[in-house]
């Protein structure tokens, strides 16, 4: 049997465990996506964007046990005023969850708006689709085709207040598949919170359409959970000066893959994807983010920091498309590690791809120890080894968190940071 034909049986064993919802809007959409799953089959390590990667129990039939961690923390985000919207191994909770009815935006689940046409129509799948190419990403069409729920929102103005959804993990073989479509109208403005380690495996999309002049805020943790599988789409399209931000603060987790796939369509848009990662011991961090220049005078940033020890794994596979036309583009790349013992390693991919010649493009990506230096003058002042090394791991990830527009939520995203490191020091 040939590797392809063993991929594609794998595929449709896989298949098989899945029910399809039926009928309303998105039917289409996931019959399409089924189509394209099947012909490109799941991911192996013999693709080229994930020969840095296994994605062995990310692909194969059922979740591994992932055990649930129990803890008094109190919940990421837990002091910032946000419409809760909250999903327990992928079901929705609904005592748990807000009413769901701020003025400036419409928000529905996917599972009940059954109806046959809908806002969402042309937009679900449609990214997915799209970013399919020149990567082919199954993982993604897997969840277009089969996700169970999911939030829909349609943002015509500023909400007052953030859209947060929690993810709890309480069963240790769940297996939730969820897939969110957000539409920004020109002018309009929303942050979406996310956090939690959601399942045992978790398969979560995101598309977001991002009209002129609009602004998209997300920030997201993605932990503690140690036992954890997840793989995560973001697929973003932004219209004339709009902006997205996107920031992921991921801590332990056994295997995680974050891709993020962005088109600048539209001149003067403005797009950031930062991400910051702790990692320790069976640890496997995967940030995989392409990002597509189609406009004039765009500007668009990666800032990813990962701190790994104890035989952790971190990987980067950036990528900057300038296609010709796109003049004036300015894209920034930084990807880093910071290495803690000799038995972690980062793995890194940057890549620039350029067909115009008017523009400013860099990236850079880089590994090493704690600065011996800096700490030696913290510890002639008196700092203990291990305060001193957290001061010093806070701030390699600083550059990263900094790109946190909301002063407040970037503050709860660096006192969770000091807290899990005094917790693993302790």
């Amino acid at each position: 049997m040939s590797a392809l034909q063993a991929k594609l049986d794998a595929t449709e064993e896989r298949i098989a465990t899945h029910d399809m919802p039926q009928g309303g809007w998105s039917g289409a959409a996931r019959n399409e996506a089924l189509a394209r799953l099947r012909s490109m089959g799941l991911p192996s390590r013999r693709d080229e964007y994930w020969k840095y990667t296994r994605p062995d129990t990310l692909t194969q039939v059922g979740a591994t046990q992932a055990s649930v961690l129990v803890t008094d923390e109190v919940p990421v985000f837990d002091a910032i005023d946000a419409l809760q919207i909250v999903f327990v191994d992928g079901v929705f909770d609904a005592t748990a969850s807000d009413d769901l009815e701020l003025e400036g935006i419409s928000i529905e689940r996917l599972a009940t708006s059954d109806t046959d046409i809908h806002w969402a129509q042309g937009l679900y799948g449609a990214l997915e689709a799209n970013g399919q190419t020149p990567v082919e990403r199954p993982l993604a069409a897997l969840n277009t085709a089969f996700a169970t729920d999911g939030v829909l929102l349609h943002v015509t103005g500023t909400p007052s207040k953030p859209i947060q959804l929690t993810y709890h993990h309480k069963s240790d073989t769940s297996d939730a598949v969820l897939h969110h479509v957000i539409k920004l109208d020109a002018g309009a403005e929303v942050t979406v919170l996310e956090n939690g380690p959601a399942a045992a495996r978790f398969n979560k999309c995101m598309e977001v359409e991002i009209a002129d002049g609009a602004k998209f805020h997300h920030v997201r943790t993605q932990g503690r959970d140690h036992d954890r599988r997840a793989a995560t789409h973001i697929f973003a399209r932004l219209g004339t000066e709009s902006t997205f931000k996107s920031f992921t603060l991921t801590a332990n987790g056994v295997m995680t893959r974050n891709e993020c796939v962005i088109e600048l369509t539209g001149d003067d848009a403005h797009a950031t994807v930062a991400g910051a990662a702790l990692g320790d011991g069976d640890f496997h961090h995967d940030d995989t983010v392409f990002i597509t220049h189609d406009a004039v005078n765009c500007e668009s940033r990666q800032v990813f920091k990962k701190v790994l020890r104890n035989g952790a794994t971190g990987v980067f596979q950036g990528k900057i498309l300038v296609k010709a036309g796109a003049q004036k583009t300015d894209g920034y790349q930084i990807s880093q590690s910071l290495l803690l013992d000799e038995d972690s390693q980062f793995l890194a991919k940057p890549e620039l791809e350029i067909y115009a010649d008017d523009v400013a493009c860099s990236h850079g990506s880089t590994s090493g120890a704690i600065d011996e230096d800096a700490l030696f003058y913290l510890r002639s002042r008196g700092v203990p080894h291990g305060e001193a090394t957290d001061m010093l791991t806070l701030s390699f990830l600083a550059e990263a968190v900094e790109e946190i527009e909301n002063e407040a939520l970037a503050d709860e995203i660096n006192e969770r940071l000091a807290a899990w490191l005094a917790r693993r020091r302790s």
